[in-house]
């Protein structure tokens, strides 16, 4: 399961230039039920992938661990970033989660969530410098050590993503 990029051009800053949400008929006829969701994240151009590993995750020692892996490249930010033209820092990031149902609910939500461009963006560090980090949906970026240090165990994890990533209307 790997996710692509969209092709489609969408911006934050969309609705400067006086366009709003289409009309309410318009949005029931493509079944967004009088929901608008407006565009997607600022995410930049990257890539997810996952794969099985054969090892447990503390709190989950029956369950094999999936690891999702995030590879965004350096880039040139684009009016969807804070700074158009400047260039940011891409990263590279593993994430794990249990290998059952619950945690295959959540990767799918996570993949959902990517392909919608709302699980990483453009942030400017405490150096100055522009870069890739996570945006408001945590990822376990460790497998053990705790919730101290985004690893495992931590037995309201999956709970918490799901809520937060429904919160974002990813279902």
């Amino acid at each position: 399961m790997g996710s692509g990029q969209s092709s489609d051009t969408l911006h934050c800053n969309r609705y400067l230039d006086g366009n709003g949400p289409p009309p309410l008929v318009q949005q029931a006829k493509e079944g967004l039920n009088g929901m608008y969701r407006g565009p997607s994240g600022c995410q930049p151009e990257g890539q997810m992938t996952w794969v099985m590993l054969h090892r447990d995750l503390p709190g989950f020692p029956d369950d094999n661990t999936l690891q999702m892996n995030y590879i965004f490249p350096d880039g040139i930010q684009t009016e969807k970033q804070p700074h158009p033209g400047q260039p940011y820092a891409g990263i590279r990031l593993c994430a794990y989660l249990p290998d059952n149902r619950d945690g295959r609910r959540v990767l799918k939500l996570l993949d959902k969530a990517f392909n919608e461009q709302l699980l990483f963006t453009v942030t400017t560090n405490k150096d100055g410098e522009d870069m890739v980090t996570p945006a408001s949906i945590p990822l376990k970026t460790q497998p053990d050590g705790g919730s101290a240090v985004d690893g495992y165990p931590d037995s309201d994890y999956l709970k918490t993503v799901r809520r937060l990533l429904r919160d974002k209307g990813v279902e």
